[in-house]
């Protein structure tokens, strides 16, 4: 029960401190659950990014559930869930009932100006990060820029570019490269 406790305000802490979505939330999440407590690994949390990406739901959400899951299972991915989306509702909930008021004051809209400034930034760094985690070789840098380039220029779902990429990293481990 300590532990569910543990992984519920974790997750809590994760989730009061996380803005704009689950990209921004990267490097907060490696420092906590990576290099803070183990919980996971770079690789892991990589994974179940992409494994997010592709299952419906935020981003963030889901990838607190693959943890609290692999920490104390079922009850574990429901308590870390939980912890993720709590501070949300409350924060939201207080917002909702006063933005209405407050939406068109200057100072009001300088600030999201400046917070989706600080939020570029987080994702700037989520990306560098696993970039830098998933970039290991000749291979992996030619599927980053057909994705990327793809990506960019196309309307085609994510969740086509994860299959085609999970499958080229099969087909190329199978054929003795190094995709990780």
């Amino acid at each position: 029960m300590k532990e569910l406790l543990h992984l519920y305000l974790t997750f809590c802490k994760l989730g009061a401190v996380t803005f704009g979505g689950g990209y921004a939330m990267l490097p907060i999440l490696q420092r906590e659950i990576v290099e803070k407590r183990n919980w996971a690994t770079n690789e892991e949390i990589t994974d179940y990014y992409a494994i997010g990406q592709c299952t419906p739901g935020v981003i963030a959400i889901n990838t607190s559930t693959f943890i609290g899951e692999k920490r104390k299972g079922t009850i574990g991915g429901i308590v870390a869930t939980l912890g993720f989306i709590t501070p949300s509702i409350v924060i939201i909930t207080i917002i909702a009932s006063f933005l209405q008021n407050f939406a068109d004051l200057s100072i009001v809209k300088d600030a999201f100006a400046g917070i989706r400034v600080c939020i570029c930034v987080l994702i700037i760094q989520a990306v560098i990060k696993l970039l830098k985690n998933s970039v290991v070789d000749r291979i992996t840098a030619i599927l980053f820029v057909v994705v990327l380039l793809f990506s960019s220029f196309t309307t085609i779902s994510p969740i086509i570019f994860v299959i085609i990429a999970g499958i080229t990293g099969v087909l190329v481990k199978n054929w003795g490269g190094k995709v990780q």
